[in-house]
């Protein structure tokens, strides 16, 4: 079983990683991956301006991907106490660390981030938190466990509170 359990700095992520823990930490068939989506890429680094020549638009395009692969190395070790604070977690409730792997998206859409991430992985189950949303939040369904809720097909998808 893999399940995918979608992690950010947030006290409720913090109690859904130590429910899935306990739950599942005598569960040897289990591979847990924790997931974080960082914040989304700056514009800037999302296209070059482009060339009609193509010896320099093939340069401009190779600087982008090198500076697209600098910004999500940064971002990666910023953020590395996010997931750290996961696995000490996971441990403590008694998961076994060789049974779990760490993930990476980044997006503007932090849900699309997650299915996506679902679906190229081929989990079976999606674990998300159900953030404090607002009122108006709740009646339009603008959250991201709202999101992936409404879009995730095919995945068993568990809402912790």
């Amino acid at each position: 079983m893999r399940i995918l359990l979608a992690v950010d700095e947030s006290e409720n992520s913090h109690r859904v990683v130590q429910y899935v823990g306990s739950l599942l930490g005598r569960t040897p068939e289990v591979v847990v991956t924790l997931f974080h989506v960082l914040k989304p890429m700056p514009r800037g680094l999302l296209e070059h301006g482009g060339s009609e020549n193509p010896a320099a638009e093939a340069q401009l395009s190779a600087q982008l991907r090198d500076e697209q692969e600098a910004w999500i190395r940064t971002e990666r070790e910023s953020e590395c106490g996010v997931l750290k604070e996961a696995c000490k977690t996971l441990e403590q409730a008694g998961f076994d660390l060789s049974h779990m792997k760490v993930k990476y998206g980044h997006d503007d859409d932090i849900a699309r981030s997650i299915l996506e991430e679902a679906r190229s992985g081929q989990y079976d189950t999606i674990v998300v938190g159900r953030q404090g949303t607002s009122r108006i939040k709740q009646i339009f369904g603008g959250g991201t466990t709202d999101h992936v809720l409404r879009d995730a097909k095919g995945f068993a998808i568990w809402v912790v509170e």
